[in-house]
């Protein structure tokens, strides 16, 4: 594998790999740059991903690009943008959207001036190579020329992807931006890579201090929809991350314990439940509430409501247990259903879909009940019943 593709070699067919739309609007930009340059290349992730789908025969889905154009001046580069009728979304940064999944942009270097991710003094880049340095894994610092399938790797991506390895590519320019050391963390997650010693260790050493809570979530989420959850979770411990963003230190007992529970449940994730398991059993076994780590991640309100009312799953789950959860909701919205006999009784019991309702409030409001005596009864008959029937 590691013959078959190589620095400078040309590779047509990877561009035949691109879903039919991309093709086509490849083959329109290819005209529209083709009296004024041919150095217009695919980078970062697409390329990544296609090398991936081809070398590992996987589907992985491309459904954006990101373009830059060499050979042509800031000038001409922005005439020709509006030519196009693409919009400037990162003008200072030479950057512009075209039909919303396309990004078209001028090869540019970066140096940090200021804290915070738009602390960079921007500047064009000579080459391709020099370009390709402010990327901050080899894997993602692959090009390849959208006319004629010449693939660069000035770095060594390809032999990471084939060694299933996340490496930096810079120290000094990887550590200008620390939202690095939580994407290394998804990635790894994401694709099942381990991340070479020496760029763990310089991460363990980089302060995230500066990072803002958006972004942190923004990166925390796509680890939670990652397939390798454990992997995740290996790093957010490895890489100080759990430390430094939670102020928590968890040991090798904790790590082992929940890397297994992972493994071993994520097969029975309910889907539509999928991205909040990491957190539950992330936070379960730690015993620590829910709403501490919520507000730390300042997650998105559907994380609040999914987490409402959740209880720990404990470790001796009796059917009388269940019956009361499910008088809070039906247990396909529990997030400790991932265990096999939660799912089995539940369902067994017939509170999978629906809630558990021993008792309607309807039938108490007849027998004269209201206010806060209507509750106070509405709970002690549904314990009772609870306790008689399970």
């Amino acid at each position: 594998m590691q013959a078959k593709y190589r620095h400078g070699g040309q590779y047509p067919e990877l561009l035949a790999l691109l879903p039919v739309n991309l093709q086509e609007e490849l083959l329109y930009l290819k005209n529209f740059f083709a009296p004024y340059t041919r150095r217009v290349y695919m980078v970062g992730g697409s390329v990544r991903d296609l090398l991936r789908n081809q070398i590992f025969h996987q589907n992985n889905a491309i459904v954006d690009l990101d373009l830059e154009v060499y050979g042509i001046g800031e000038d001409e580069f922005a005439k020709l943008m509006q030519k196009l009728g693409a919009k400037g979304v990162g003008k200072s940064f030479f950057v512009y959207k075209y039909k919303h999944y396309i990004d078209i942009s001028l090869p540019r270097i970066e140096s940090k001036v200021a804290k915070g991710h738009r602390g960079f003094a921007v500047q064009l880049a000579k080459d391709e190579q020099e370009a390709s340095m402010r990327r901050d894994f080899r894997m993602n610092a692959l090009m390849l020329n959208i006319f004629d399938g010449k693939l660069l790797d000035f770095w060594g991506g390809i032999e990471d992807i084939i060694a299933k390895r996340i490496a930096i590519i810079d120290e000094e320019k990887f550590k200008e931006d620390s939202l690095r050391v939580l994407r290394a963390m998804q990635f790894s997650a994401r694709f099942g890579y381990k991340i070479e010693q020496r760029s763990c260790q310089i991460m363990q050493k980089m302060d995230l201090g500066d990072l803002s809570q958006e972004r942190i979530f923004w990166e925390f989420e796509k680890m939670f929809l990652a397939k390798w959850l454990h992997y995740g979770l290996y790093y957010l411990l490895h890489l100080c991350i759990c430390q430094k963003i939670f102020g928590v230190k968890l040991d090798r007992v904790f790590f082992f314990t929940t890397a297994r529970e992972l493994a071993k449940s994520q097969k029975n994730f309910e889907e539509h439940l999928y991205k909040f398991y990491f957190l539950y059993i992330f936070t379960k076994n730690q015993h620590r509430s829910f709403q501490q780590f919520l507000d730390i991640l300042h997650t998105p309100n559907e994380y609040y409501r999914a987490f409402k009312r959740q209880k720990y799953l404990p470790r001796v789950r009796t059917n009388r247990f269940l019956a009361g959860l499910a008088t809070n909701y039906p247990l396909q919205n529990y997030l400790g259903n991932y265990k096999e006999d939660v799912k089995i009784r539940a369902k067994q019991f017939g509170f999978w879909k629906e809630k558990f309702v021993p008792i309607k409030p309807a039938i108490l409001l007849a027998q004269g009940y209201s206010g806060k005596e209507l509750g106070q009864e509405l709970r002690r008959r549904t314990l009772q019943i609870i306790r008689e029937r399970f």
